[in-house]
């Protein structure tokens, strides 16, 4: 960053004091709480790790410095919430990703389930056959999420020749449920992150950077040693 861009030592003045006033509001809202889903500590916590980001910001780009702590759950993706305080509906946006590691093994158990099917075609002779899988992936796929929900395949994920990738989870406040078939069309198109009250997230990148974060802390040591 050049000196022209760089926050002035007053602005990460005030963005300390941010921090510090953001501080005793988010005391203020625990200490007040009505119960373990109390918005306003939802609320205040954002606002705190708002703060905290922004000042970690200017405190790095004034002085290459940066604050010795980190708000748990605090995601830079999503906004503050600005949802109803009292949701009277919800909805679970969940993403998850996969590799399709191992063909055979996914059309081997696709195929399985449909020979397993009783739903079998009858012939205008009366015989009963069975649908083929064959060789698509594309097939075996609608066979496999049409028999298993998600949370069993997920679970299941490897039996299937399924490699998993990221995944997210986000729980979303509404002020009424939406009618019946509302959102069917566009299922994905009214996510607010704004009403998100809380998500969870995994990704392989997490356990990398924990694995980094371990071999600095070992690096460390073994040179302070």
């Amino acid at each position: 960053m050049s000196d022209a861009e760089q926050p002035t030592a007053a602005e990460v003045r005030a963005a300390a004091e941010a921090v510090k006033a953001a501080l005793d509001r988010h005391l203020d809202a625990v200490e007040r709480r009505s119960g373990d889903d109390d918005p306003a500590v939802y609320e205040a916590f954002n606002a705190l790790a708002a703060a905290a980001e922004a000042y970690d910001e200017r405190l790095y780009d004034r002085y290459d410095e940066v604050t010795p702590f980190e708000i748990p759950g605090a995601d830079d993706s999503l906004p503050p919430y600005a949802g109803p305080e009292e949701p009277h509906a919800l909805s679970v946006l969940i993403r998850r990703d996969y590799a399709v590691a191992e063909p055979q093994r996914l059309l081997a158990q696709a195929q399985r389930i449909t020979d397993l099917d009783p739903a079998a075609d009858e012939t205008d002779e009366g015989e009963h056959t069975l649908p083929v899988v064959g060789s698509s992936v594309h097939a075996a796929l609608g066979v496999l999420f049409g028999e298993y929900e998600p949370d069993e395949i997920a679970s299941r994920h490897k039996e299937f020749g399924l490699e998993e990738g990221d995944s997210t989870l986000w729980v979303s406040a509404s002020d009424e449920l939406p009618e019946p078939g509302e959102w069917l069309s566009t299922p994905f198109d009214h996510a607010d992150p704004q009403r998100v009250v809380c998500r969870f997230d995994v990704s392989a990148v997490f356990d990398e950077e924990e694995l980094e974060d371990d071999l600095d802390e070992e690096d460390g040591l073994r040179t302070t040693s």
